[in-house]
């Protein structure tokens, strides 16, 4: 297998752009792209490297070529079509999809890819913006065993951890388990922290105590003090979040089974976009649980 030095990154947003700057610092020849010009001016301005207007350009002689953009049709745009990376890929060239789809463009785009002698990995990751920033994101694939191997160094330039779960479409699966089950316990930390406070216990002494018991989890660890403050301005927003508990819920129906809390769920993300929340994190189910909702 043919060492990995130069790499293409197509999509610098809160994902993106520091990932594509963990390679950049680990010793890869990063070229980077994204729809909007200044942000990939800026990437450049923070870590060096190189940086190109379309990606077809940006994949030019890339020995990998990673993707991290918003959904389906975004990957689309920027890796098929005429002016698309995989029209302008070397055969042999390795294909990461970091974006969460669903499982059926993972499997067309490892299609597109052996079609063109290219070799296709679907990593979606968990681990939130800080998890991008701070290189610990746990990446979940779905590929061929020596497409992941040649993988790895990338890998560990930007995870803790990285998986393979089997075959194209495995890993955007894994990432539908992981979201159906974010969405539950955040619709538990919501109802325990109204209660919490309802009751007049100390938010901070709460979490504590229960961080170190059954009840502790990374969403009670970062997200219980926020929500008890009323702060949802930072984060994974719902839109996206309900852009992939819909790819779930798809692939669940799909597959004959009901989801019914993750449904639930899904129903109540909904209710704080109509109420124009949808930028906010995840974590503003608590709103819906205000007595004066939904004039909050």
């Amino acid at each position: 297998m043919a060492a990995i030095k130069r790499v293409s990154f197509l999509g610098l947003g809160v994902m993106g752009f520091p990932m594509a700057g963990h390679l950049q610092q680990a010793g890869f020849d990063v070229c980077v792209y994204n729809r909007t010009a200044s942000k990939a001016a800026q990437w450049v301005d923070t870590y060096g490297g190189r940086r190109a207007d379309t990606p077809a350009a940006a994949v030019k002689d890339a020995d990998a070529i990673l993707v991290c953009v918003g959904n389906d049709e975004d990957v689309r745009s920027v890796l098929l079509g005429d002016d698309g990376a995989l029209a302008q890929a070397r055969p042999g060239t390795l294909v990461i999809d970091h974006t969460t789809t669903s499982a059926d463009l993972a499997r067309e785009l490892d299609a597109a890819c052996r079609d063109k002698g290219l070799s296709f990995i679907d990593a979606p990751v968990s681990g939130g913006q800080a998890g991008a920033e701070n290189g610990q994101l746990s990446i979940m694939c779905g590929g061929e065993s020596e497409a992941f191997e040649r993988a790895q160094p990338l890998f560990d330039a930007t995870g803790k951890q990285s998986r393979l779960l089997g075959p194209a479409g495995s890993g955007q699966l894994c990432k539908m388990v992981n979201q159906v089950c974010i969405a539950g316990i955040l619709q538990g930390l919501a109802e325990g922290v109204t209660l919490a406070k309802a009751a007049g216990l100390n938010i901070e002494d709460v979490q504590q105590v229960l961080g170190g018991g059954a009840a502790q989890s990374w969403q009670l660890n970062n997200r219980a003090l926020t929500m008890a403050e009323d702060k949802f301005d930072f984060g994974f927003a719902i839109d996206w979040m309900r852009k992939d508990l819909n790819y779930a819920l798809a692939e669940a129906s799909r597959l004959g089974l009901d989801l019914p809390l993750a449904t639930e769920v899904n129903g109540y993300y909904q209710q704080l976009q109509d109420a124009g929340m949808n930028r906010c994190d995840t974590s503003v189910l608590i709103r819906r649980l205000a007595p004066d909702w939904p004039s909050k």
